[in-house]
């Protein structure tokens, strides 16, 4: 099949947050090698809104995994309704068999050129489409987001703002609060200010941070969406957080950030960017990571001069910044 041929294009991609952002070098590189293609993709409710502006989109295709069989059965009925010149499943559960599509590209038969999620989801198309270079994450913002980041940090003054996040999914991804507390007592000289993010779930932890601040707040926590809280990281010079998908987010829009992780493989999931770096103790234990630690990781840092853009294309991921502290 000539590229030139490829006019519709159906992506599968992953359901968490920071799956779904370590997907779109993937979508970028497709979208690039074929132009006119519009692109449908099948994502979760949760992580759709990362391609709500995607240039290229077409129609997204929820996929419910506690609907079970019915709700396969649904969408596949809803997915056979189109004969795709092109599907690229980067889930490889089976679901592109079932499809009406010209040419099917899987995980099956290729080989990542790292370990990392991101190298491991291109490979899906790196030699099969004769592509090379892995494109950055990247997340698209409207001037909507863009002019809700500008009005809410209008409140905090200066520019060095440090955007923060103490959650975490479960438990064990989520440093101590006192250590958090602790952090920003050394890191207040640095900074004009501090913006907290997370979910609902996220905002009593953020409430008790603010009773021990010294620096000017903004509490953002449970009072933003993906793409609002993407915008205020875009804006942010520094990210610091638990492994999360804000994490992803902030790499996506360039912000230099700080990734702390208890269990789980950094070097498979850090956020894809040259200035994201990370921590995590010998002992997988995320309380076991010394405040003393995050702050000299964070030394060094240059942050880079914002320039509101629709589109939030980073540079290039060249490296792996980070190491496991000894306990």
């Amino acid at each position: 099949m000539m590229h030139q041929d490829i006019h519709s294009i159906l992506l599968i991609t992953l359901s968490n947050i920071g799956d779904a952002v370590m997907t779109t070098p993937v979508l970028t590189a497709l979208h690039k090698k074929h132009p006119l293609a519009v692109m449908d993709m099948v994502a979760d409710a949760r992580s759709s809104v990362v391609f709500s502006h995607c240039p290229c989109k077409g129609e997204i295709f929820l996929k419910d995994k506690q609907a079970g069989w019915q709700g396969l059965i649904r969408l596949v009925k809803q997915l056979r309704m189109k004969r795709y010149d092109l599907v690229v499943d980067l889930r490889t559960d089976g679901l592109t068999l079932l499809l009406r599509a010209r040419r099917r590209l899987t995980r099956r038969g290729n080989k990542a050129a790292g370990v990392h999620a991101v190298e491991r989801h291109f490979a899906v198309i790196g030699a099969r489409e004769g592509i090379s270079e892995i494109p950055a994450t990247c997340v698209w913002l409207s001037q909507h987001e863009q002019e809700f980041a500008r009005r809410q940090l209008a409140v905090l003054p200066g520019t060095r703002w440090l955007a923060l996040a103490p959650g975490a999914r479960w438990a064990a991804k989520r440093w101590p609060l006192t250590s958090f507390q602790a952090l920003l007592e050394q890191l207040q000289p640095q900074f004009d200010g501090v913006v907290l993010l997370g979910d609902k779930g996220d905002a009593d932890s953020c409430q008790q941070l603010t009773e021990h601040m010294a620096l000017p707040c903004l509490n953002l926590a449970g009072k933003t969406d993906l793409l609002q809280a993407t915008a205020v990281l875009q804006r942010a010079a520094l990210f610091i957080g638990n492994d999360s998908g804000l994490g992803h987010l902030a790499a996506a829009c360039e912000t230099p950030s700080l990734t702390i992780f208890g269990p789980g493989d950094p070097l498979r999931y850090h956020p894809w960017h040259p200035q994201a770096r990370w921590l995590q103790s010998d002992s997988g234990d995320i309380a076991d990571v010394a405040v003393d630690e995050v702050a000299a990781a964070i030394s060094g840092f240059h942050a880079p001069a914002w320039e509101p853009e629709e589109n939030i294309l980073p540079r290039k991921h060249t490296g792996k910044n980070g190491r496991k502290i000894p306990v």
